[in-house]
C-alpha cells in the first residue's frame, strides 16, 4: 500500500500541466485534488487531454475537455470570454472529477459526456449552454453551485 501511496503523489506533482493554463487560474490544483487511486488520476487527465497514458479500454483523442474549452471561447467571442472562461473551466473541474472515478461509483459516465457535448454544441449562446450542463452535472452529482 505505501508503494501506492508514493507512485501516487510522484504522478501527482506533475499533474497540473495537462490542464490548459487559462483553466489552471481558476481551478483547485490538481495537486490539491484527492484522487481514489492513481487511475482515477490518468483518467481525470485523459478528460482533459484526450491521451490515454496506459488506460485500459480508453481512446485517445477527441473530444477533450481543453478543446472544448477552446472552443467554447470562440464561439463565445471576447466579450464574454471574462465570464465563460470560469465556468467552462470549473464546469470540466466538476464533470472530469467525477467521470473519471470506477465506473462502479461514477455518477457521470461516458454517456453522459456525449450528451453535454452535444448540449454545448447546440447551444446558441455557449454561456447559456455551460450553464444549463452544470445544472444537470450539479443534479447528477447532487453538488450545490459555489
Amino acid at each position: 500500500m505505501a508503494a501506492a501511496v508514493v507512485l501516487g503523489a510522484a504522478s501527482v506533482a506533475q499533474a497540473g500541466d495537462f490542464v490548459r493554463a487559462d483553466c489552471r487560474l481558476v481551478v483547485k490544483p490538481t495537486e490539491a485534488i484527492t484522487f481514489d487511486t492513481d487511475e482515477h488520476l490518468r483518467w481525470y487527465k485523459r478528460f482533459w487531454t484526450g491521451t490515454c497514458d496506459h488506460l485500459s479500454f480508453c481512446f485517445s483523442g477527441s473530444p477533450n475537455w481543453n478543446d472544448i474549452v477552446g472552443k467554447l471561447l470562440a464561439k463565445g467571442g471576447p466579450a464574454e470570454q471574462p465570464v465563460l472562461l470560469p465556468k467552462a473551466c470549473r464546469l470540466g473541474q466538476l464533470i472530469g472529477l467525477e467521470w473519471a472515478k470506477d465506473k462502479q461509483v461514477q455518477k457521470i459516465s461516458t454517456k453522459d459526456l456525449r450528451r453535454f457535448n452535444a448540449m454545448l454544441e447546440a447551444a446558441g449562446d455557449p454561456l447559456k449552454g455551460v450553464e444549463a450542463v452544470e445544472a444537470r452535472a450539479r443534479a447528477m452529482t447532487a453538488q450545490s453551485p459555489r
